[in-house]
């Protein structure tokens, strides 16, 4: 992946670029999406997603990592040509405002959109730059998000929403919450929900088997897990120690745990400071086959202090994967209770062992649970969807500023 600097000479050869392209495609919004960090985590596939799912007829991606990426990252391939930073080498405070500016002038985007606080500068740094359109989103929590955003932080958000012709959260929830923080008007913020491949996540049966050979799991064995950072916001202790339970009560439970993040080691001690986990937990770090590790599950967990819109839990319901999660942020809205899986209160061990405990014994209510929770993703939380309604969000917006493109598909 080439990645550019904020040096003008690279900048404007990027926007040279991106001109000669679109003179060859003919007419077609240029979007330039912008993240505090190119950390692949959720919200950064969702714009791999949305950059692949529009194509190259009607729009022209770029991609904005203000503060850097992941080293990994260089290496994928629908980013090649398409990344740009914002921030110097010198270490610090940097106030980026006029380097975004500069960027957005040399690009020439129709649209710039960026994604949660980290991001929010970009949006004044269009205004000051002449775009178009303006959007931002906000995609999920942080720790320091729960007890409430800090005065400056509301005032700044009430702000920067005014600037923008268009605010979206990926859930009701996270909606309501930003709009109650920055006393935006009820309504005025919209909501995108996240959308899942069905056809790349998907039940594979007759591959189960050798899944779980592959990675050395007895076939009988129940077998739980989740998939994602391994940060404190999701809290994968409650897990392991419902896990500790379960062994103690005779359940033969396995535990998968693929991601990779600052928690990893506090957790491998865990494992390693209790018997009943040695020789049944596999930490499979930054695993690329997600797919694969769902299918090798009987329960996908997710025990978040919070979320915004989980992408994994839609990832395990598309594979056909009854779902335990906490009662918090967007997951009431994907995991219908009782049909497609079960909620439990926040750190809650002993509601969670509860819940696991039935379901290792009860195969026939994990099928019927799996069975719902693939129809619901197909029918409400489809890719086809979500690239639907984000098209439609950007045409829209700029079909308002005058802005028309003929699709050429």
């Amino acid at each position: 992946m080439k990645v550019a600097v904020p040096s003008e000479n690279l900048v404007n050869a990027s926007a040279e670029g991106a001109s000669r392209k679109t003179a060859k495609k003919g007419p077609s919004l240029r979007v330039l999406h912008v993240v505090n960090r190119l950390d692949m985590g959720g919200t950064e596939y969702g714009i791999l997603k949305v950059i692949a799912g529009l194509g190259n007829n009607e729009f022209e991606h770029q991609l904005c990592a203000i503060r850097g990426f992941q080293p990994g990252i260089a290496g994928r391939p629908e980013l090649n040509d398409k990344v740009v930073v914002a921030a110097g080498k010198e270490s610090g405070f940097q106030f980026l405002l006029f380097r975004l500016a500069r960027i957005m002038r040399s690009f020439r985007p129709h649209i710039v959109h960026s994604r949660n606080w980290g991001a929010i500068e970009a949006i004044p740094a269009a205004r000051l730059a002449g775009v178009t359109v303006a959007i931002h989103s906000e995609h999920g929590y942080e720790l320091n998000m729960l007890a409430g955003l800090p005065f400056r932080r509301r005032l700044l958000r009430r702000g920067i929403y005014g600037m923008a012709d268009a605010v979206f959260a990926v859930t009701g929830e996270l909606r309501n919450y930003h709009e109650r923080q920055a006393r935006a008007a009820a309504g005025s913020i919209r909501v995108i929900r996240n959308g899942v491949d069905t056809a790349r996540f998907a039940p594979r049966p007759e591959i189960r088997a050798d899944i779980r050979k592959k990675f050395k799991l007895p076939l009988k064995s129940f077998v739980i897990g989740s998939v994602g950072r391994i940060v404190p916001i999701k809290d994968h202790a409650t897990m392991l120690k419902a896990a500790i339970t379960l062994v103690q009560r005779g359940v033969d439970v396995r535990v998968l745990l693929a991601g990779s993040g600052p928690e990893l080691a506090r957790l491998e001690q865990l494992v390693e400071a209790n018997p009943e986990l040695r020789d049944r937990v596999a930490f499979f770090g930054a695993y690329d086959n997600v797919p694969e590790v769902l299918n090798a599950l009987d329960v996908f967990v997710l025990p978040s202090i919070s979320e915004g819109m989980s992408n994994t839990i839609l990832e395990a319901m598309a594979s056909g994967v009854p779902v335990v999660a906490t009662r918090v942020g967007g997951n009431p809205e994907l995991v219908e209770e009782n049909r497609a899986g079960w909620l439990f209160a926040p750190g809650n061990v002993a509601e969670l062992v509860h819940q696991l405990e039935d379901l290792a014994h009860l195969g026939e209510l994990r099928r019927r649970m799996g069975e719902e929770s693939r129809r619901r993703a197909v029918a409400e939380f489809s890719l086809e969807r979500m690239i639907a309604d984000y098209r439609n969000l950007y045409r829209e917006l700029a079909a308002r500023r005058g802005i028309s493109v003929e699709s050429e598909a």
